[in-house]
């Protein structure tokens, strides 16, 4: 696999990213979607992108905020829950990949972790060329109402020992119109257990391959 450093416009702003792709050709492309004051270089889903790339998808893990807006973000803590805006930032790479000679035809997944899975179901609700969601530890009640429009499949993948955000991805579930809930026995919220992590990595790779087409069309 390589990787490659870009820059992609959101409005007014640039985001940073780091763009994987796999050796030979990539059957897929999954944007993830960071949450609760992470970012790009996290090494849960690095982790989950290096394993998929080994799979045959390419990634974007992306700075969902500025450098500025991350200063503003560990002072306040409110933008990590501005779902609307870290929703627009989702549907600004989604432009920007499809934009892209090498990798705009491919099928789209989404990767969404803690907040970053509602900012990724928001954005679904607007992008219909999404194929797949994947959320691991996530926050899908604070999607709100777009949960009744996202159409796409999606994984809610939670540990068995994070009960709260386990009920609220059951509550969720039931709302959405095409969903699985994964639960990882033994794992808390940040899967940091041995072997919970490759646990979600693999029911990841199994969801892509599942609902991304073969065809690279949008």
């Amino acid at each position: 696999m390589s990787e490659r450093e870009i820059e992609l416009d959101a409005g007014r702003n640039r985001l940073a990213g780091t763009l994987g792709m796999p050796d030979g050709n990539a059957r897929g492309l999954i944007i993830f979607a960071h949450g609760s004051g992470s970012g790009r270089r996290s090494p849960r889903n690095r982790f989950v992108a290096a394993s998929l790339n080994g799979a045959g998808f390419a990634t974007l893990l992306m700075d969902l905020l500025t450098a500025d807006e991350e200063r503003v973000d560990d002072r306040s803590g409110e933008l990590r829950f501005d779902i609307g805006l870290l929703a627009r930032r989702m549907v600004d790479a989604t432009v920007w990949v499809r934009n892209q000679n090498e990798i705009g035809n491919l099928p789209i997944g989404y990767f969404g972790a803690s907040t970053g899975a509602a900012a990724a179901l928001v954005a679904a609700a607007e992008r219909k060329d999404v194929a797949a969601i994947v959320s691991r530890g996530g926050r899908p009640d604070l999607a709100g109402d777009a949960l009744g429009s996202v159409a796409t499949p999606v994984l809610l993948i939670v540990g068995s020992h994070d009960p709260a955000v386990l009920n609220l991805n059951r509550l969720s579930a039931s709302r959405l119109q095409n969903s699985e809930l994964a639960v990882v026995n033994g794992a808390t919220h940040l899967f940091e257990e041995p072997g919970a992590l490759e646990e979600v990595t693999g029911l990841a790779q199994q969801w892509f391959a599942a609902h991304l087409p073969e065809s690279g069309a949008p």
